[in-house]
């Protein structure tokens, strides 16, 4: 397969739409009207909705810029500071993002207190890994992010990098995001809407940058200095959230004081009751039962 799709839709002008632009917007429009729908079956205010976007669209951009700034070619941007906002050259690192939206929304539910910061983010993880696998969509019409040569029967030429057959990373990424969106929404459905916090988005943070680093091996190096790494960047970047997916999943932010203020007192209430209770239940002495006791009494009775 050729591929030497344009990558812009049209322009007007000095106007041009993009296919990368059109797909990430319309990962934020099918996200805002899944947690629409979210907060509307939970009897949630749906009024912050529109701030919470803000905060959102906000952090992914100036996340994903400074991520790639930073961890991919911080020479080249603080040598020319003034590339750095620059963001429609491209650069944009998807770590960087999903490190500012969580920061994001440490501070949008300091402000809504009614909403606890691990109920959000494991609803909102459905409509983030959809959105990250139409970007990497986005990242094909762009014939960026290529793989590695290959001679599978579905390789794809970038005509316009070479004319090599490569693997198509982007498409493998997004499927592997978009699986994981629909496998969070099933268990949360399963939960009866009500999963234990924080569980949804250890489990996404697992599956997605487990896939990103599976990915990667197939992918080629963003840059130079990848080459003698053990790993990509790309990679090592990812290692870091899975363990800390883990980490959520077996609900250690249960266990440690600062992460216990993003739990909602529902969720809280019902820790510390299961805590009490199996503390209760491995402290109480053996007390023997009350047929042994009748039987001893019977043996005495008969000497």
């Amino acid at each position: 397969m050729v591929w030497n799709i344009d990558r812009e839709i049209f322009r007007i002008g000095f106007f041009a739409l993009r296919w990368y632009s059109l797909l990430f917007a319309l990962g934020f429009f099918l996200g805002f009207f899944i947690i629409k729908r979210i907060f509307e079956k939970e009897d949630r205010p749906v009024e912050v909705l529109d701030s919470l976007l803000v905060y959102l669209v906000v952090a992914t951009i100036v996340g994903a810029r400074l991520g790639h700034v930073l961890f991919y070619e911080p020479m080249d941007y603080f040598s020319h500071p003034l590339e750095i906002l620059k963001v429609w050259k491209g650069g944009l690192a998807s770590h960087g993002g999903f490190t500012a939206v969580l920061i994001a929304l440490v501070l949008f539910c300091r402000k809504h207190r009614d909403i606890s910061f691990f109920w959000l983010c494991d609803r909102l993880t459905i409509p983030v890994m959809l959105g990250a696998g139409l970007i990497r969509i986005g990242n094909f019409f762009n014939s960026e992010i290529i793989g590695r040569p290959t001679d599978l029967p579905w390789a794809v030429i970038f005509k316009k990098i070479d004319m090599v057959p490569r693997h198509p990373t982007q498409i493998y990424e997004s499927l592997g995001y978009l699986a994981t969106s629909a496998i969070v929404y099933i268990w949360y459905r399963a939960s009866d809407r009500r999963p234990t916090e924080g569980r949804l988005l250890g489990l996404a943070m697992i599956l997605g940058f487990s896939w990103r680093i599976f990915i990667e091996f197939f992918k080629e190096n963003q840059e130079a200095f990848e080459s003698v790494l053990p790993l990509n960047m790309g990679q090592l970047l990812s290692i870091p959230f899975v363990l800390i997916g883990l980490f959520f999943l077996f609900g250690g932010q249960f266990k440690v004081g600062f992460l216990r203020r993003g739990l909602s007192a529902a969720a809280l209430g019902s820790a510390d009751e299961n805590s009490l209770a199996n503390a209760a239940a491995t402290s109480q002495p053996h007390l023997p039962s009350r047929r042994g006791q009748l039987r001893r009494q019977t043996r005495k009775l008969r000497k």
